[in-house]
């Protein structure tokens, strides 16, 4: 559990619309799920990540005869940052790639969102390997606040 965060920290997150709980970082999205799902896909590509799949969970409810609001989820990493976090904890793995969810709420608002590192260090049991955590956080920060700008 995250028992503080920095004052700048804080600013920053509050003034993208951002909730960081025990286990998620969400960021509040104006697009809707198809349009943020596509920009996250294209931001990370372009960053150099890799897209390794993308999943939508409404499209396959229905292809079952149920119903579900707009759910997606992408699968995202770089095995240049991964191998290094599965050899500092290599339970890790269950965890990567990557995971960004986004999701529409029963008020129509749209969401991404995705793992908090600090929460999978704490479940993995991380320890000397801070400098890549906080890396990942960067990245994320970096690229659920590209995603959701107007």
């Amino acid at each position: 559990m995250i028992k503080s965060i920095s004052l700048g920290a804080m600013v920053l997150l509050s003034s993208f619309s951002v909730n960081a709980t025990e286990n998620l970082i969400t960021y509040e999205s104006p697009y809707s799920v198809q349009q943020t799902a596509d920009r996250f896909a294209s931001i990370a590509q372009s960053k150099g990540l890799n897209v390794f799949a993308r999943i939508d969970h409404q499209k396959n409810a229905e292809g079952v005869g149920l119903s579900l609001r707009p759910t997606q989820v992408i699968l995202f990493g770089n095995p240049k940052v991964g191998t290094p976090l599965m050899n500092c904890a290599q339970n890790m793995a269950i965890d990567l790639p990557q995971k960004a969810l986004i999701s529409e709420d029963a008020e129509q608002r749209v969401w991404l969102s995705f793992n908090h590192p600090e929460y999978l260090k704490v479940r993995h049991n991380i320890k000397g390997c801070d400098a890549l955590i906080n890396k990942v956080t960067n990245v994320l920060n970096m690229l659920g606040k590209t995603t959701v700008e107007h």
